[in-house]
């Protein structure tokens, strides 16, 4: 198989959220696309968060674009000069207050909707968490810390007995995986 070929590209918008770009492309049978959008984001990281008494740490917060209340596990941005894992870690502290003395785990990378996305998340576990800080939250943010036994945490997403997203329900299962397999 053969890439497709930008011809042409224009911002149709830019912001600190991410930009929309507009390309015109080539396809390798010839036909051009004369408006192809693109949606460009910053890269994310996302934990599950698991306590020494084997309870997942999620937040819950108002979603506008799906106009509901949401159980996540935690995730943001990297900031300035950050690794990944130095990300996380400051995420993690500030949407719950939780941390560990063990190195998170890194599971996976992925691509967030590489048809009309450029984004990745990078997913980790970190395992045996406390509670040591209060949330650092910015004024935008207002969410609440649950926790929910781990190994039941599956059936609720399975069930529809939760309101979660899809980077949760993935994350999740990734994480139950690699504890699965490594007899953790």
């Amino acid at each position: 198989m053969e890439t497709w070929k930008r011809l042409k590209s224009e911002y149709l918008h830019k912001s600190p959220f991410g930009n929309i770009r507009k390309d015109t492309c080539l396809l390798p049978n010839g036909i051009v696309i004369d408006d192809y959008y693109v949606n460009e984001y910053s890269d994310w990281v996302n934990a599950i968060v698991i306590t020494k008494e084997l309870q997942i740490v999620l937040v819950e917060q108002y979603r506008y674009a799906g106009e509901d209340f949401f159980l996540e596990v935690p995730a943001g941005k990297i900031e300035g000069n950050e690794t990944h894992e130095e990300g996380l870690i400051r995420e993690v502290k500030e949407e719950t207050g939780y941390t560990s003395l063990r190195r998170p785990v890194f599971l996976g990378e992925f691509m967030i909707n590489p048809a009309t996305q450029n984004n990745t998340v990078k997913t980790f576990l970190i395992l045996e968490a406390f509670k040591a800080y209060e949330q650092d939250l910015d004024d935008t943010e207002k969410i609440k810390v649950k926790l929910f036994k781990f190994d039941n945490f599956g059936n609720q997403i399975l069930s529809n007995k939760i309101k979660t997203q899809l980077f949760t329900a993935n994350a999740y299962f990734m994480a139950k995986n690699f504890i699965t397999e490594n007899n953790l």
